[in-house]
Protein backbone atom coordinates (compact mmCIF):
# COMPACT_ATOMS: atom_id res chain seq x y z
CA UNK A 1 0.00 0.00 0.00
CA UNK A 2 1.69 3.61 -1.20
CA UNK A 3 -0.63 5.63 1.14
CA UNK A 4 0.42 5.74 5.07
CA UNK A 5 -1.44 7.68 7.88
CA UNK A 6 1.96 9.50 9.42
CA UNK A 7 -0.13 11.80 11.53
CA UNK A 8 -3.81 11.88 12.74
CA UNK A 9 -5.99 12.54 9.61
CA UNK A 10 -2.66 12.71 7.61
CA UNK A 11 -1.52 10.12 4.96
CA UNK A 12 1.73 10.12 2.87
CA UNK A 13 1.42 8.85 -0.71
CA UNK A 14 4.57 7.28 -1.28
CA UNK A 15 3.94 7.43 -5.26
CA UNK A 16 2.44 10.78 -5.66
CA UNK A 17 4.42 12.29 -3.13
CA UNK A 18 1.57 13.79 -2.31
CA UNK A 19 -0.20 14.21 1.54
CA UNK A 20 -3.76 13.42 2.08
CA UNK A 21 -6.03 15.32 4.34
CA UNK A 22 -9.06 13.46 5.86
CA UNK A 23 -11.59 16.36 6.72
CA UNK A 24 -14.24 15.31 8.87
CA UNK A 25 -17.53 16.94 9.42
CA UNK A 26 -20.21 15.76 11.68
CA UNK A 27 -23.33 14.27 10.71
CA UNK A 28 -26.08 16.96 9.71
CA UNK A 29 -29.62 16.26 11.42
CA UNK A 30 -30.73 12.79 9.97
CA UNK A 31 -28.00 12.20 7.89
CA UNK A 32 -24.83 10.56 7.94
CA UNK A 33 -20.91 12.01 8.68
CA UNK A 34 -19.38 13.49 5.47
CA UNK A 35 -15.93 12.79 4.87
CA UNK A 36 -13.67 15.13 2.75
CA UNK A 37 -10.08 13.91 1.40
CA UNK A 38 -7.93 16.86 -0.10
CA UNK A 39 -4.62 16.84 -1.56
CA UNK A 40 -1.67 19.30 -0.85
CA UNK A 41 2.07 18.93 -2.14
CA UNK A 42 3.70 19.26 1.36
CA UNK A 43 3.23 18.67 5.04
CA UNK A 44 3.00 21.74 6.12
CA UNK A 45 0.01 22.94 3.41
CA UNK A 46 -1.56 20.15 4.88
CA UNK A 47 -0.96 20.43 8.31
CA UNK A 48 -1.70 24.60 7.56
CA UNK A 49 -5.58 22.63 5.78
CA UNK A 50 -6.22 20.30 8.77
CA UNK A 51 -5.35 23.36 11.30
CA UNK A 52 -7.56 25.59 9.38
CA UNK A 53 -10.75 23.85 10.01
CA UNK A 54 -10.05 22.33 13.55
CA UNK A 55 -10.02 25.96 14.81
CA UNK A 56 -12.52 27.43 12.49
CA UNK A 57 -14.90 24.30 14.12
CA UNK A 58 -13.72 24.84 17.72
CA UNK A 59 -14.00 29.00 17.69
CA UNK A 60 -17.10 28.85 15.59
CA UNK A 61 -18.83 26.77 18.26
CA UNK A 62 -16.99 28.22 21.03
CA UNK A 63 -17.28 24.63 22.82
CA UNK A 64 -13.69 22.45 23.68
CA UNK A 65 -11.87 25.69 23.53
CA UNK A 66 -9.32 23.83 25.93
CA UNK A 67 -8.50 21.70 23.39
CA UNK A 68 -7.68 24.27 20.39
CA UNK A 69 -3.70 23.93 19.78
CA UNK A 70 -1.24 26.88 18.69
CA UNK A 71 -1.58 25.77 15.09
CA UNK A 72 -5.21 26.27 14.76
CA UNK A 73 -5.19 29.68 16.41
CA UNK A 74 -1.81 30.76 14.90
CA UNK A 75 -3.71 29.87 11.60
CA UNK A 76 -6.99 31.02 12.30
CA UNK A 77 -5.42 34.23 13.53
CA UNK A 78 -3.08 34.56 10.37
CA UNK A 79 -6.60 34.35 8.48
CA UNK A 80 -9.06 36.20 9.90
CA UNK A 81 -7.11 39.27 12.05
CA UNK A 82 -3.46 39.37 9.90
CA UNK A 83 -4.58 39.11 6.17
CA UNK A 84 -7.14 41.50 6.31
CA UNK A 85 -5.31 44.39 8.08
CA UNK A 86 -2.20 44.17 6.87
CA UNK A 87 -0.47 44.10 3.34
CA UNK A 88 -0.18 41.23 1.14
CA UNK A 89 3.83 40.80 1.72
CA UNK A 90 3.66 41.02 5.71
CA UNK A 91 0.91 38.24 5.28
CA UNK A 92 3.20 36.21 3.15
CA UNK A 93 5.96 36.92 5.73
CA UNK A 94 3.65 35.56 8.63
CA UNK A 95 2.57 32.61 6.70
CA UNK A 96 6.00 31.56 5.82
CA UNK A 97 7.02 31.38 9.81
CA UNK A 98 4.02 29.74 10.81
CA UNK A 99 4.02 27.16 8.22
CA UNK A 100 7.84 25.84 7.85
CA UNK A 101 8.63 26.23 11.59
CA UNK A 102 6.06 27.27 14.01
CA UNK A 103 3.57 25.02 13.11
CA UNK A 104 6.00 21.71 12.70
CA UNK A 105 7.80 22.58 16.11
CA UNK A 106 4.68 23.36 18.78
CA UNK A 107 1.68 23.68 16.63
CA UNK A 108 -0.02 20.50 17.85
CA UNK A 109 0.41 21.74 21.58
CA UNK A 110 -2.67 22.74 23.18
CA UNK A 111 -2.78 26.95 23.52
CA UNK A 112 -3.67 26.75 26.88
CA UNK A 113 -0.90 24.60 28.18
CA UNK A 114 1.87 26.53 25.90
CA UNK A 115 4.31 26.89 28.51
CA UNK A 116 7.24 29.76 28.27
CA UNK A 117 10.18 27.25 28.48
CA UNK A 118 8.49 25.70 25.21
CA UNK A 119 8.93 28.60 23.49
CA UNK A 120 12.26 29.45 25.30
CA UNK A 121 13.49 26.00 23.87
CA UNK A 122 12.03 27.16 20.21
CA UNK A 123 13.88 30.11 20.08
CA UNK A 124 17.45 28.36 21.27
CA UNK A 125 16.57 25.74 18.80
CA UNK A 126 15.76 28.11 16.01
CA UNK A 127 19.09 29.74 16.40
CA UNK A 128 20.88 26.42 16.80
CA UNK A 129 19.59 25.48 12.89
CA UNK A 130 21.27 28.61 11.77
CA UNK A 131 18.99 31.29 12.07
CA UNK A 132 20.21 34.89 12.70
CA UNK A 133 19.30 36.62 15.43
CA UNK A 134 16.69 39.70 13.86
CA UNK A 135 14.82 36.30 11.87
CA UNK A 136 14.43 34.51 15.20
CA UNK A 137 13.15 37.76 17.12
CA UNK A 138 10.93 37.86 14.13
CA UNK A 139 9.74 34.81 15.44
CA UNK A 140 9.38 35.79 18.85
CA UNK A 141 7.57 38.87 17.89
CA UNK A 142 4.86 37.11 15.63
CA UNK A 143 4.09 34.32 18.17
CA UNK A 144 3.95 37.54 21.09
CA UNK A 145 1.59 40.04 19.10
CA UNK A 146 -0.58 36.16 18.10
CA UNK A 147 -1.01 34.97 21.73
CA UNK A 148 -1.56 38.38 22.89
CA UNK A 149 -4.94 38.14 20.50
CA UNK A 150 -5.88 34.94 22.14
CA UNK A 151 -5.46 35.91 25.50
CA UNK A 152 -7.40 39.37 24.71
CA UNK A 153 -10.24 36.62 23.58
CA UNK A 154 -9.75 34.58 26.64
CA UNK A 155 -8.32 31.92 25.53
CA UNK A 156 -5.27 32.02 27.42
CA UNK A 157 -4.88 33.57 31.14
CA UNK A 158 -1.53 35.10 29.91
CA UNK A 159 1.02 35.47 27.42
CA UNK A 160 3.66 33.54 28.15
CA UNK A 161 6.09 34.81 25.78
CA UNK A 162 6.23 37.78 28.26
CA UNK A 163 8.32 35.82 30.23
CA UNK A 164 10.62 34.56 27.35
CA UNK A 165 13.81 35.96 27.03
CA UNK A 166 14.26 36.69 23.00
CA UNK A 167 17.88 37.06 21.51
CA UNK A 168 19.33 40.42 21.26
CA UNK A 169 19.00 42.30 18.46
CA UNK A 170 22.04 42.55 15.73
CA UNK A 171 22.61 45.54 14.23
CA UNK A 172 23.18 44.87 10.34
CA UNK A 173 25.63 45.02 7.98
CA UNK A 174 25.38 48.56 5.39
CA UNK A 175 27.32 49.14 2.73
CA UNK A 176 27.71 52.68 1.31
CA UNK A 177 29.17 54.97 -0.91
CA UNK A 178 30.42 57.92 -0.87
CA UNK A 179 29.76 60.96 -3.03
CA UNK A 180 33.18 60.53 -5.38
CA UNK A 181 32.25 56.74 -5.55
CA UNK A 182 28.13 57.09 -6.06
CA UNK A 183 29.19 59.71 -8.97
CA UNK A 184 31.88 56.82 -10.43
CA UNK A 185 28.83 54.58 -10.43
CA UNK A 186 26.67 56.91 -12.00
CA UNK A 187 29.44 57.22 -15.18
CA UNK A 188 29.37 53.49 -15.66
CA UNK A 189 26.14 52.81 -15.86
CA UNK A 190 24.76 56.44 -18.70
CA UNK A 191 23.37 55.44 -21.20
CA UNK A 192 22.17 52.07 -20.02
CA UNK A 193 18.96 51.08 -18.80
CA UNK A 194 19.92 50.79 -14.94
CA UNK A 195 21.22 54.56 -14.92
CA UNK A 196 17.49 55.80 -14.08
CA UNK A 197 17.59 53.26 -11.53
CA UNK A 198 20.94 54.15 -9.50
CA UNK A 199 19.64 57.79 -9.95
CA UNK A 200 16.15 57.59 -8.18
CA UNK A 201 18.03 55.37 -5.27
CA UNK A 202 21.25 57.71 -4.94
CA UNK A 203 19.67 61.30 -5.59
CA UNK A 204 16.23 60.66 -4.03
CA UNK A 205 17.14 57.73 -1.74
CA UNK A 206 13.83 55.69 -2.97
CA UNK A 207 13.59 52.12 -2.12
CA UNK A 208 13.34 49.67 -4.53
CA UNK A 209 9.90 48.59 -4.46
CA UNK A 210 9.14 52.95 -4.80
CA UNK A 211 11.46 52.66 -7.89
CA UNK A 212 9.53 49.74 -9.76
CA UNK A 213 6.14 51.16 -8.59
CA UNK A 214 6.90 55.07 -9.74
CA UNK A 215 4.16 56.08 -12.32
CA UNK A 216 4.15 58.50 -14.54
CA UNK A 217 1.21 60.63 -12.88
CA UNK A 218 3.08 60.97 -9.85
CA UNK A 219 5.70 63.05 -11.45
CA UNK A 220 5.07 66.79 -11.91
CA UNK A 221 7.52 67.37 -14.73
CA UNK A 222 6.19 71.39 -14.65
CA UNK A 223 6.97 71.68 -11.21
CA UNK A 224 10.00 69.26 -11.07
CA UNK A 225 8.50 67.00 -7.79
CA UNK A 226 8.27 63.78 -7.63
CA UNK A 227 5.30 62.06 -5.10
CA UNK A 228 6.72 59.31 -3.73
CA UNK A 229 2.98 57.15 -3.16
CA UNK A 230 2.83 53.46 -4.80
CA UNK A 231 5.21 50.45 -4.24
CA UNK A 232 5.64 47.33 -6.59
CA UNK A 233 7.40 44.39 -5.04
CA UNK A 234 7.10 40.34 -4.94
CA UNK A 235 5.17 38.30 -2.89
CA UNK A 236 4.93 34.35 -3.72
CA UNK A 237 6.58 34.41 -7.03
CA UNK A 238 3.48 36.72 -7.73
CA UNK A 239 4.46 41.17 -8.63
CA UNK A 240 1.67 43.18 -6.21
CA UNK A 241 1.60 46.82 -6.61
CA UNK A 242 0.60 48.65 -2.98
CA UNK A 243 0.86 51.44 -1.14
CA UNK A 244 3.99 52.87 0.89
CA UNK A 245 5.49 51.33 3.82
CA UNK A 246 3.40 53.74 5.76
CA UNK A 247 1.95 56.83 5.56
CA UNK A 248 5.26 58.76 6.36
CA UNK A 249 6.44 56.90 3.48
CA UNK A 250 4.15 59.10 1.28
CA UNK A 251 6.04 62.23 0.04
CA UNK A 252 7.10 65.40 -2.19
CA UNK A 253 10.32 64.91 -3.64
CA UNK A 254 11.86 68.15 -5.61
CA UNK A 255 14.52 67.61 -8.01
CA UNK A 256 14.32 71.29 -9.55
CA UNK A 257 17.63 72.08 -10.20
CA UNK A 258 19.41 68.91 -9.92
CA UNK A 259 20.22 69.21 -13.85
CA UNK A 260 21.12 65.62 -14.24
CA UNK A 261 17.89 64.27 -12.70
CA UNK A 262 16.31 67.52 -15.01
CA UNK A 263 17.36 65.81 -17.96
CA UNK A 264 17.43 62.20 -17.25
CA UNK A 265 13.06 62.35 -16.49
CA UNK A 266 13.05 64.19 -19.53
CA UNK A 267 14.64 61.19 -21.44
CA UNK A 268 12.64 58.94 -19.99
CA UNK A 269 9.47 60.59 -20.57
CA UNK A 270 10.46 61.31 -24.72
CA UNK A 271 11.68 57.62 -24.71
CA UNK A 272 8.25 56.97 -23.38
CA UNK A 273 6.57 58.79 -26.40
CA UNK A 274 8.67 57.55 -29.39
CA UNK A 275 7.67 53.69 -27.70
CA UNK A 276 4.32 54.29 -27.81
CA UNK A 277 3.95 55.94 -31.23
CA UNK A 278 6.49 53.53 -33.11
CA UNK A 279 4.86 50.73 -31.36
CA UNK A 280 0.96 51.17 -31.04
CA UNK A 281 -1.21 48.85 -29.62
CA UNK A 282 1.52 46.65 -28.88
CA UNK A 283 2.99 49.07 -26.16
CA UNK A 284 1.87 47.75 -22.69
CA UNK A 285 0.79 51.43 -21.32
CA UNK A 286 0.89 50.82 -17.14
CA UNK A 287 1.98 54.34 -16.48
CA UNK A 288 5.59 52.91 -14.89
CA UNK A 289 8.63 55.12 -15.12
CA UNK A 290 10.73 52.26 -14.79
CA UNK A 291 9.91 49.53 -17.17
CA UNK A 292 11.36 47.13 -19.80
CA UNK A 293 10.93 48.23 -23.59
CA UNK A 294 7.80 48.02 -24.30
CA UNK A 295 6.00 49.25 -21.09
CA UNK A 296 6.18 46.19 -18.90
CA UNK A 297 6.98 46.81 -15.30
CA UNK A 298 10.33 45.67 -14.02
CA UNK A 299 10.18 42.93 -10.84
CA UNK A 300 12.50 44.46 -7.33
CA UNK A 301 14.93 41.37 -7.77
CA UNK A 302 15.44 41.65 -11.53
CA UNK A 303 16.74 45.20 -11.00
CA UNK A 304 18.71 43.72 -8.02
CA UNK A 305 20.44 40.85 -9.76
CA UNK A 306 21.36 43.60 -12.65
CA UNK A 307 22.83 45.80 -10.43
CA UNK A 308 25.13 43.09 -9.01
CA UNK A 309 26.19 41.75 -12.70
CA UNK A 310 27.57 45.35 -13.25
CA UNK A 311 29.53 45.63 -10.42
CA UNK A 312 31.03 42.34 -10.78
CA UNK A 313 32.51 43.61 -13.78
CA UNK A 314 33.98 46.80 -12.26
CA UNK A 315 36.30 47.63 -9.20
CA UNK A 316 33.58 49.50 -7.43
CA UNK A 317 32.76 47.77 -3.93
CA UNK A 318 29.75 45.96 -3.46
CA UNK A 319 26.78 47.71 -2.68
CA UNK A 320 22.89 47.08 -2.76
CA UNK A 321 19.76 48.89 -4.21
CA UNK A 322 19.11 49.41 -0.57
CA UNK A 323 22.61 50.37 -0.22
CA UNK A 324 22.27 53.32 -2.67
CA UNK A 325 19.15 54.71 -0.57
CA UNK A 326 21.85 54.38 2.41
CA UNK A 327 24.45 56.47 0.49
CA UNK A 328 21.42 59.21 0.03
CA UNK A 329 21.50 59.57 3.97
CA UNK A 330 25.34 59.44 4.53
CA UNK A 331 25.83 61.63 1.60
CA UNK A 332 23.21 64.18 2.68
CA UNK A 333 24.74 64.21 6.19
CA UNK A 334 27.78 64.82 5.24
CA UNK A 335 26.34 67.48 3.80
CA UNK A 336 25.39 69.08 7.23
CA UNK A 337 21.56 68.57 6.05
CA UNK A 338 19.33 68.22 9.26
CA UNK A 339 18.34 64.81 10.79
CA UNK A 340 14.93 65.83 10.22
CA UNK A 341 15.38 66.69 6.55
CA UNK A 342 16.73 63.17 6.21
CA UNK A 343 13.78 61.71 7.91
CA UNK A 344 11.10 63.65 5.65
CA UNK A 345 12.96 62.66 2.80
CA UNK A 346 13.82 58.74 3.25
CA UNK A 347 10.03 58.32 4.44
CA UNK A 348 10.64 57.28 7.68
CA UNK A 349 7.71 57.89 10.12
CA UNK A 350 10.16 59.52 13.11
CA UNK A 351 13.47 60.76 13.12
CA UNK A 352 14.47 58.47 16.04
CA UNK A 353 13.82 55.47 13.14
CA UNK A 354 16.16 57.76 11.02
CA UNK A 355 18.52 57.98 13.67
CA UNK A 356 18.55 54.10 14.82
CA UNK A 357 19.09 53.19 11.06
CA UNK A 358 21.41 55.32 10.04
CA UNK A 359 23.74 55.91 13.66
CA UNK A 360 27.11 54.31 12.57
CA UNK A 361 26.68 56.84 8.88
CA UNK A 362 26.02 59.78 11.24
CA UNK A 363 28.97 58.81 14.09
CA UNK A 364 31.68 61.06 12.18
CA UNK A 365 29.41 63.94 12.02
CA UNK A 366 28.71 63.63 15.88
CA UNK A 367 33.02 63.01 16.09
CA UNK A 368 32.98 66.52 14.07
CA UNK A 369 30.28 68.09 15.95
CA UNK A 370 32.75 67.62 19.31
CA UNK A 371 35.56 68.38 17.24
CA UNK A 372 34.05 72.22 16.02
CA UNK A 373 32.80 72.96 19.87
CA UNK A 374 36.66 72.01 21.27
CA UNK A 375 37.65 74.26 18.83
CA UNK A 376 35.37 76.92 19.63
CA UNK A 377 35.86 77.00 23.32
CA UNK A 378 39.21 76.00 23.04
CA UNK A 379 39.77 79.19 20.98
CA UNK A 380 37.73 81.57 23.37
CA UNK A 381 39.83 80.52 26.11
CA UNK A 382 43.43 80.96 24.34
CA UNK A 383 41.61 84.60 23.29
CA UNK A 384 40.92 85.35 26.88
CA UNK A 385 44.39 84.39 27.84
CA UNK A 386 46.29 86.45 25.47
CA UNK A 387 43.81 89.77 26.54
CA UNK A 388 44.42 89.03 30.04
CA UNK A 389 48.18 88.76 29.67
CA UNK A 390 48.26 91.65 27.76
CA UNK A 391 46.53 93.46 30.51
Amino acid sequence: MSRKTILPNIAYDTQRRSYYVTIRRPAPPGGTPRRTVRCYPTLELAIQALDRKGGEEILANGEDLDKLTLGQWLTYWLEQIIKPSRSASTAHGYTMIIRNHLSPSLGTTQISKLTAAQVQMYLNRMQAKGLCANTVRKHYMLLHNALEHARKQDLVMRNVTEYVTPPTASDPTHHFYDSETMARLFEILAGTSMEPVVKLAGYLGLRRAEICGLKWNHVDREQKVITIAEARTTVNGRPVNKSTKNRSSIRRLGYAGLLDMEELIERLWNQRQEEMERMGDRYEDNGYVICHDGGRPYQADYLSNRLQRVLSKTELPYVTLHGLRHSFASIANSQNVPLFGISRALGHSTTSTTSRIYMHLFDDTHLSVVQAVGEAVGGSSSEQSKSSASE
